[in-house]
């Protein structure tokens, strides 16, 4: 069975930093675009960053220059560096991978369980 299982998510002042992985657990070939989202209380999820395979990334505009999203491929992983935090960072953050390639096929749109991020003093 394929999964997407977050971790690094905690509690941090504003001004820090967080870095969140996400792994995808199972016999893997391969995964296509791999991205995070966010729910903040009360709010609709929203996208947050995404890497495409062999493309630069993708940020929404809030995020630019705070966070960076990278992969690690070989050990299918992504990682999300969150610095300069802000309250309003507070959210469930979640990863997600368009399409993973696996010893008994494929499984798209896949999600992992989300991680509690809470940005405050």
């Amino acid at each position: 069975q394929v999964q997407l299982v977050e971790s690094g998510g905690g509690l941090v002042q504003p001004g820090g930093s967080l870095r969140l992985s996400c792994a995808a657990s199972g016999i893997i070939t391969s995964i296509g675009e791999m991205g995070w989202y966010r729910r903040a209380p009360g709010q609709q999820r929203e996208f947050i960053a995404r890497i495409p395979t062999g493309y630069s990334p993708i940020y929404t505009e809030s995020v630019k220059g705070r966070f960076t999203v990278s992969r690690d491929n070989a050990k299918n992983t992504m990682y999300l560096q969150m610095n300069v935090l802000k309250p309003e960072d507070t959210a469930v953050y979640y990863c997600r991978a368009d399409e993973i390639r696996h010893a008994q096929g494929y499984v798209h749109n896949l999600w992992g369980q989300g991680t509690q991020v809470t940005v405050s003093s």
